[in-house]
């Protein structure tokens, strides 16, 4: 699990400000989380149209800054990471937030370490100069092309235009992401900060129990480590927005931070929504014969992409597209340490939707799965 094979040394943060830009990230990628589109453009729609449309575009270049929110002094509240954003000179403000200024660690992975570098090295190249060339759009196309579908080549050019003007794009990403919270985060903030607590609270009484490679697991909800998530510190915070998935950056060769979904199995990303998304998701990813199909065979044994798509006779990105669905809904459990992903069903977790689906029919309280 780790190069020295002993226990990671864990440590616990907590701050609705990793929340504030999360929940941005995910209304950007709204059904790559298993958020409504129309939920997440009616959010977005509460921001002003120019702010919106720059928020929109460098989400998809940066994303949430991790790193710098876990600089934070406490509380780490949204008000607070506004008033430290503030404090940032606006030329500076969005290399501060990538991390650009700092020194490069060296990873394991020489290619790893040389992509992180040509990516510094670009942005600041641009920002510096004041201008950016077409072979810059080619490469940050050809790195987040895939990532982010469907992404416009205009698009790209529009966020690196933005990034020759840094003083300028510094100063309109305060007020696009203060206008956010005014609009949206401030009453957001009060209603998920209780069950933040009681997440990070549940956490902590998991690890007295636990191996951390299985406090990983059940955080995680099925996600197995790899190598690229090696090493001897972790920071643990909870998120609520983007569970069931996890958020995890390096900070340093040694320290890493994960933020794990704690939000329950029986409330809605939704204020107001009575179905709760964890139901709603599980019955969608099992009322399909394809994933019907992939769940039979990984019961009873773990599989790759490839294996299944072979014993379905798919084409294997169909088969990761099923897969991705079964791991949105915590159905399955992820393994990193292979060459290949594998695939193995989480037997709790399917126990847990006829128990869910029956208290919620019922109007109990849904059971968290075991």
């Amino acid at each position: 699990m780790n190069p020295t094979n002993t226990s990671p040394q864990i440590s616990w943060d907590f701050g609705t400000a990793y929340e504030l830009f999360i929940s941005l990230h995910v209304l950007h990628q709204p059904e790559y989380f298993g958020i409504r589109p129309s939920y997440a453009a009616s959010v977005r729609a509460r921001i002003p149209a120019e702010e919106r449309k720059l928020l929109e575009e460098v989400f998809k270049l940066m994303g949430a800054p991790l790193t710098w929110i876990s600089t934070l002094p406490d509380p780490k509240d949204a008000i607070s990471a506004l008033w430290a954003l503030k404090q940032i000179p606006p030329s500076q403000r969005m290399i501060k937030l990538q991390g650009l200024d700092c020194e490069i660690e060296e990873s394991d992975d020489p290619a790893e370490t040389e992509k992180h570098r040509k990516f510094n090295e670009t942005l600041l190249r641009i920002a510096d100069e004041g201008k950016w060339y077409p072979e810059d759009a080619d490469y940050f196309m050809k790195t987040f092309g895939k990532k982010h579908g469907g992404l416009k080549r205009e698009t790209m050019e529009s966020v690196l235009e933005r990034w020759s003007h840094p003083e300028e794009l510094g100063e309109g990403y305060l007020s696009a992401i203060q206008s956010y919270y005014q609009a949206f985060f401030e009453e957001e903030e009060k209603r998920i900060e209780p069950m933040l607590r009681a997440g990070l609270e549940q956490a902590q009484q998991l690890e007295a129990t636990m191996s951390f490679e299985e406090l990983f697991a059940e955080l995680s909800q099925g996600l197995q480590m790899g190598s690229e998530l090696n090493a001897t510190k972790y920071i643990l915070a909870p998120a609520f927005w983007s569970t069931p998935l996890v958020f995890f950056e390096r900070i340093d060769k040694d320290t890493m931070l994960l933020l794990f979904g704690a939000r329950p199995s029986n409330v809605s990303v939704m204020p107001g929504e009575v179905v709760p998304d964890a139901l709603v998701r599980s019955l969608k990813a099992l009322a399909d014969p394809t994933r019907l199909k992939i769940l039979h065979y990984l019961t009873n044994e773990n599989l790759t992409p490839s294996e299944i798509a072979r014993k379905l006779q798919l084409r294997p990105p169909t088969v990761t597209h099923h897969l991705k669905e079964l791991r949105l809904a915590g159905l399955v459990e992820l393994s990193l340490a292979h060459e290949e992903n594998r695939y193995t069903a989480r037997r709790q977790a399917l126990n847990a939707v006829y128990q869910n689906l029956t208290a919620f029919l019922e109007g109990e309280k849904i059971k968290e799965p075991a």
